[in-house]
């Protein structure tokens, strides 16, 4: 859709940081050194970052842009409350932030979402001590590969455990943490435990 929507001018960013501090919706990011529009989404179009910008690198445009998705945002100011506190949430690859404080130094347990539900000690032999991320690569229909190599690249990552079914549609976690892996240039311990449909460990 079209609509009105910030835009930054990089050449004028100094990386000061305010307009990242000033946007309620969390839709900018500091990365290397300059302010972007990370979560276009997020952006509601108001521009509470533009009178915060010292150097005006700050402005508005009209353009194609996805529509602002207002339960997303939401969705994220409870996930900061939450890591002030300490507490990881959420779970959901789709909805976690790429960078975060429960990330750093962790052990990644990623989970396919039916292994919860057939492995009925999941919580005291896989999720204890471990930072746990959940996805269905068959019903999200998304391909978190890019997501879980920042998620990796961004983050202090000591290890990743892939839980998943013997089923075939649950090979799309593996060949997506594969090429998230490759892509991040980090070499992090992997392992992978395959669930069987009744409820066993197959390896």
């Amino acid at each position: 859709m079209i609509r009105k929507i910030i835009h930054i001018d990089e050449e004028k960013c100094n990386g000061c940081g305010l307009c990242a501090r000033a946007c309620h919706e969390g839709a900018i990011d500091i990365i290397d050194g300059k302010a972007k529009l990370a979560r276009e989404s997020f952006c509601d179009g108001f521009g509470d970052c533009l009178p915060e910008c010292p150097t005006g690198a700050i402005s508005f445009e009209e353009r194609e842009a996805p529509e602002y998705d207002r339960i997303a945002v939401e969705c994220a100011k409870v996930s900061r409350e939450m890591q002030a506190m300490g507490i990881q949430w959420p779970i959901q690859i789709k909805l976690v932030p790429v960078q975060a404080g429960f990330f750093d130094g962790a052990d990644l347990l990623i989970a396919a979402d039916c292994t919860g539900y057939v492995y009925a000690n999941i919580h005291d032999e896989f999720m204890k001590g471990h930072v746990t991320l959940i996805a269905c690569p068959k019903l999200d229909g998304v391909n978190y590969a890019e997501k879980l190599s920042q998620i990796f690249a961004l983050n202090d990552i000591r290890s990743v455990t892939l839980l998943r079914m013997e089923v075939p549609c649950c090979g799309g976690m593996q060949r997506m943490i594969d090429e998230a892996l490759r892509l991040c240039g980090k070499d992090i311990p992997f392992r992978t435990v395959i669930i069987s449909r009744s409820g066993k460990i197959l390896s």
